[in-house]
């Protein structure tokens, strides 16, 4: 008689970890309804996006285009504040940067809309070299008065000259011809924020990426696990300026004119608060929020039409504000933190973290498990 005792068949892994494990296996896969509903999900979101643009009345598709610009800042940023924890006031320097020089490269070089978005990223990079070059001495405060110091110069001093921005009229930025139509530009807007999700996935999810977000929670242990921190600040300030340059380039295009008194200090403060809303470090926190914030005018906008309000699209800021305030106060971690379990689910991960940090700041990641 054979001594070997018959082992139980092991069990495939199910929706739900096992009782009392205290993490998720690492074969985890949802269910096949699992699968199905959260297929369905993504792709009725897809659907929407896709739809939105023949659906907008006349200039309203324009503030989808900016709106979309506003999401690929808002990412751009976020590499900054959530990835390595360095905080940027002036970062419509970046935007205006490429905003004008693709505006040169179509207006007075004559380049094509494609090579002039080429451009708009190199001379946003370039910009950006410059801040990280001064950054790299400086933290904390200091690190956010040199940036803003360096966005009120670019706006004051460096888009007033004539040369730049033709004796304050503006440079004009001509849509390529296959996308004239405003429609047609908004998809281009689209296709530019996947591009960026699908980089900014890649870039955390590489060796490089990882280095960066180690910045974030102490430069000295970085240091001591042989990662050159100098240079991966720079690397970061490079990416952060060159996709912020890239929707500046897009941006000269929406309406076709960039002028100085849009890059203002305002609005750069409007994309600080987009990754503050939306949890620093979620790449679905600070697009959501960006979305929020993007058409919070044009909501107040309607609203003050359709109600006779006195409030109008003009107290946007002041709304802004005190949304970013109730936010530090009540969820510090933004909607990141607020919807954490609908972005676990959407990337296919558990609703619930099985660890019990599902309350905690979102990953740095992108917040979704390192998912696209």
């Amino acid at each position: 008689m054979s001594d070997t005792v018959a082992q139980p068949p092991v069990q495939a892994p199910t929706e739900g970890p096992a009782h009392g494990a205290t993490g998720p296996p690492a074969t985890w896969r949802p269910s096949p309804t699992g699968m199905i509903a959260r297929a369905l999900v993504l792709a009725g979101l897809l659907a929407i996006v896709l739809a939105a643009p023949p659906m907008m009345p006349g200039v309203t598709t324009n503030i989808l285009s900016r709106v979309a610009v506003f999401v690929i800042v808002a990412l751009s940023l976020n590499i900054l504040i959530g990835y390595t924890g360095q905080i940027s006031l002036g970062h419509g320097a970046f935007l205006g940067a490429g905003g004008f020089a693709a505006g040169i490269a179509i207006t007075n070089l004559g380049l094509p809309w494609a090579f002039a978005q080429v451009v708009a990223v190199l001379v946003g990079g370039a910009f950006a070299l410059l801040l990280g070059l001064v950054a790299l001495r400086v933290k904390g405060l200091y690190l956010a008065l040199v940036t803003l110091a360096y966005g009120l110069f670019a706006q004051e001093v460096l888009f007033g000259l004539g040369w730049v921005s033709r004796g304050g009229a503006g440079m004009p930025a001509d849509r390529p011809e296959w996308a004239m139509g405003d429609v047609a530009y908004a998809y281009v807007c689209i296709a530019a924020v996947a591009l960026i999700w699908a980089l900014d996935w890649r870039l955390t999810s590489s060796r490089a990426g990882r280095a960066i977000q180690a910045l974030r929670d102490s430069e000295k242990v970085a240091a001591s696990w042989g990662i050159n921190v100098t240079s991966h600040k720079l690397l970061a300030f490079v990416l952060s300026g060159m996709v912020a340059g890239l929707a500046g380039g897009l941006f000269a295009s929406v309406e076709q004119l960039v002028s100085t008194q849009t890059f203002t200090l305002e609005l750069s403060l409007t994309f600080l608060f987009m990754a503050v809303l939306g949890g620093a470090g979620s790449r679905p926190g600070v697009v959501l929020a960006a979305v929020l914030l993007g058409f919070l005018e044009f909501f107040l906008d309607q609203l003050a039409a359709a109600f006779d309000l006195a409030v109008d699209g003009s107290a946007a800021p002041l709304f802004s504000a005190l949304l970013v305030l109730l936010v530090l106060l009540f969820v510090p971690g933004g909607l990141a933190q607020l919807l954490r379990g609908v972005f676990r689910w959407l990337s296919f991960q558990p609703f619930r973290d099985p660890r019990g940090d599902d309350d905690s700041q979102p990953a740095m990641g992108g917040g979704d498990g390192g998912r696209p």
